[in-house]
């Protein structure tokens, strides 16, 4: 009976032995393995020992330790839908930007944040913002004209903008409402 582990190492044999363009025959004769041993090794129907986890490592040109990637590795990820994520409060929000959380990690993963951020006619020119780490900045609806430092850019859809959060910034003129972008901020780690 095999498991977990015979399944990540069937799985990382077929997708090396693919990805280096070989047949399971020629993989065979170059790890010293009978084509029935490889077939068996890549539908998870046996455990294989040391020596013929270094051989296939071998004919395949890899690290043995890339055989078992994904073994026991726990990875979270978040999904919002549309339309949906947190509502936060930020200092922006006395001044009418609606801010939505589109996705945190916990931990050493939390040093990215994308914010949806709405600015509509209730929305005031704010106070330039402050923060350590790199913000980008994805224009999604309207106009505005932002600023950073002694820099002014106009953002229109689909227009970027990527900068040094420790610069003084925000919006400067609100020039066709409703306004939406998308904030990712890098937080340093």
């Amino acid at each position: 009976m095999t498991g977990a582990l015979e399944e990540i190492i069937a799985q990382r044999t077929r997708e090396y032995r693919q990805a280096a363009g070989l047949s399971a025959a020629v993989l065979a004769r170059r790890a010293g393995l009978s084509k029935a041993m490889l077939s068996k090794i890549e539908n998870a129907q046996t455990s294989c020992s040391l020596t013929t986890l270094a051989r296939l490592a071998e004919g395949l040109e890899i690290p043995v330790t890339a055989l078992f990637r994904g073994v026991d590795v726990e990875s979270e990820a978040v999904f919002t839908p549309a339309g949906h994520g947190a509502e936060i409060v930020r200092r922006g929000t006395r001044a009418g930007h609606h801010y939505r959380l589109l996705g945190a990690l916990r931990g050493v993963h939390r040093r990215l944040e994308p914010v949806l951020v709405t600015l509509t006619e209730s929305s005031e020119v704010f106070p330039l913002f402050q923060h350590p780490g790199t913000e980008f900045l994805y224009m999604l609806e309207g106009e505005m004209v932002y600023g950073h430092g002694m820099s002014s850019y106009t953002l229109t859809p689909g227009d970027c903008l990527q900068f040094d959060g420790a610069g003084p910034h925000g919006p400067r003129l609100l020039a066709e409402l409703p306004i939406r972008f998308l904030s990712v901020t890098a937080w340093p780690g």
